[in-house]
């Protein structure tokens, strides 16, 4: 596919930070669009952005941006998309396709839905399961969502050709793309995403400081993801608080199950427990 060819000559990122930045990259090198218009609220930080190649274009003004846009992408945190979504619609020609990359999906989509039948723009909510506690269009990288999962969130009256519009788009630029509702995506990502960025920053916040220098790459492999946006993540465990709440309590057994085993002394309970674990992590690979 190429600029001449691409449904999408105009793209619109709102949000040039390592996941904003890292679409635009890869919209641009794949020659998916013309344009790709960086949004945000620092001029600095969007001409960096465009010093990155991550986006060709910039707009410190979210509504003329999106006026010329045929697919606008939202790349904030969670807790700022209902809201811009609104805003977005307003501005958008009619018909115009939007999708976003926030990590939790119940409440984006529900919003979306409540006004639907006034709705000028055809939103599919998505989520690509890619990044890291990176910041910035520095961190952009164009083959980030390479062989990652993208997961598309219809929801209940979402026409079945709006979803294959925005499957289409995550797949041009390498996302291997999943269909789920947005309750299963919030269950799922609470078991695999949510919960396991509480137990990393718990375990970080619970090493004394004087035993850092003791740290190796186990500590730091498992404590990795606790240096996350703390602002970010915060609005992300509240938005899915049912679901990350049940994840820590499963957590929260695995680890009591051990926890008794050491302390009977029980080392085959112990090792059947290490041994569980061991399969677990061994089938996803490297």
């Amino acid at each position: 596919m190429n600029a001449d060819t691409a449904p999408w000559p105009c793209v619109a990122i709102v949000g040039v930070g390592m996941i904003g930045g890292s679409l635009g990259k890869a919209v641009l090198q794949r020659r998916l669009a013309d344009r790709v218009i960086g949004v945000g609220r620092s001029a600095a930080s969007l001409a960096e952005a465009v010093q990155r190649g991550a986006v060709s274009d910039t707009s410190l003004d979210l509504a003329t941006a999106v006026a010329d846009a045929s697919l606008v992408v939202v790349a904030t945190g969670v807790a700022a998309i209902p809201t811009l979504l609104d805003s977005i619609d307003a501005a958008v020609r009619p018909g115009t396709l939007i999708t976003d990359a926030g990590s939790t999906k119940n409440s984006i989509v529900a919003a979306w839905e409540r006004s639907r039948d006034t709705r000028r723009g055809r939103f599919v909510a998505a989520h690509p399961i890619a990044g890291s506690h990176r910041r910035g269009p520095a961190a952009a990288d164009a083959d980030l969502f390479v062989g990652r999962v993208t997961v598309v969130t219809p929801g209940p009256h979402t026409p079945p050709t709006d979803v294959e519009a925005i499957s289409r788009f995550w797949a041009a630029i390498g996302s291997t793309v999943v269909t789920l509702s947005p309750a299963e995506h919030d269950t799922i990502l609470a078991r695999t995403s949510h919960a396991p960025h509480v137990v990393a920053a718990a375990i970080a916040a619970a090493t004394p400081a004087a035993d850092r220098r003791f740290t190796a790459g186990g500590w730091r492999d498992t404590t990795r993801i606790a240096a996350g946006d703390p602002d970010l993540w915060a609005d992300i465990l509240l938005d899915n608080g049912p679901a990350v709440a049940a994840a820590i309590e499963s957590i929260h057994a695995a680890s009591a199950d051990m926890l008794a085993a050491i302390t009977a002394r029980d080392r085959s309970r112990l090792v059947s427990l290490l041994a569980r674990a061991k399969e677990e992590r061994d089938a996803l690979g490297s």
